[in-house]
């Protein structure tokens, strides 16, 4: 098996190159999501208010499909930027793959949700209300895409390109992984602090994973179970997914470091199989 860090060797890797890189994804990027919104709205593809539409989960189709666009944007910015100044090419970002990797990681992590949501309910009930409707199917179709595109997008750009460069320049897993776990944190301080701090250790205990099975596999299937978790099964109140159609709402805002300490060991689980025993957990 390919190490993640032959993978990291692969291309041209001055350090300066990371940092053109991403100045160019990013600004690449962008301008062309901004050129599509604008061009909707003068070909009166979109509404006016379809920026702001964006922005709410209470318009699901809206807002997971444009941010799934959003994010495939950004992918794409990224890999042709890769390729262009570091002469990489997206397999060698994405590392080993395995679709076995994936649904290990998809199941495991969706039974470690249910195990906190009940512990929530446990302590809480009164927390908990069924919020399905009719626009619930068009939330589950919806949220599918756009947080595939999404939650393909961080793993490739956090666990994938950036935590490889940090192996480069550490040489050692365990800062790599705290540094990149950092920079994960740092994007959601936004959805403030329980969310920073739930992101952070995510993004430490997943990079370490990539690392050592060599790819973002694993992590992606973990990742994107978790978030259309909290945006179809259960809405939490006080995240960003707040609003969405699911089929269950969750309001403990009492509960919110409760869930961060709680999240951080169930992490454990991953990392212990992964990490400590060294094999990796047969797909359910």
């Amino acid at each position: 098996m390919t190490s993640y860090l032959d993978y990291a060797r692969r291309g041209r890797n001055a350090w300066w190159r990371y940092l053109l890189t991403i100045a160019l994804a990013l600004a690449v990027g962008i301008a062309l999501e901004v050129a599509i919104v604008i061009g909707l709205i003068l070909m009166h593809l979109a509404p006016r208010e379809f920026a702001t539409e964006l922005l709410k989960p209470a318009h699901p189709v809206v807002f997971f499909a444009g941010n799934g666009v959003a994010f495939a944007v950004i992918l794409a910015a990224f890999a042709a930027a890769i390729r262009l100044v570091q002469k990489k090419t997206p397999a060698d970002v994405i590392g080993e793959w395995r679709w076995g990797r994936f649904a290990a990681g998809l199941g495991l992590w969706t039974a470690c949700l249910v195990l906190l949501t009940l512990a929530d309910f446990l302590i809480r009930p009164g927390g908990f209300s069924w919020t399905a409707s009719g626009r619930t199917p068009a939330l589950a179709l919806a949220s599918l895409f756009g947080l595939g595109v999404q939650t393909f997008a961080e793993e490739f750009v956090f666990r994938g390109y950036l935590t490889q460069g940090l192996l480069l320049a550490t040489k050692r897993p365990a800062p790599a992984a705290i540094l990149s776990g950092l920079v994960f944190g740092a994007m959601h301080i936004p959805n403030g602090g329980p969310q920073w701090a739930n992101a952070t250790l995510f993004g430490f205990v997943a990079a370490l994973i990539a690392i050592r099975t060599g790819g973002i596999a694993f992590t992606f299937g973990v990742h994107l179970i978790n978030n259309l978790f909290g945006a179809v099964v259960v809405v939490s109140a006080g995240d960003v997914f707040n609003g969405a159609p699911g089929l269950v709402t969750q309001s403990t805002p009492g509960l919110m470091w409760w869930d961060v300490g709680l999240g951080a060991a169930m992490l454990a689980v991953p990392a212990w199989i992964i990490l400590a025993r060294g094999r990796e957990p047969r797909p359910s």
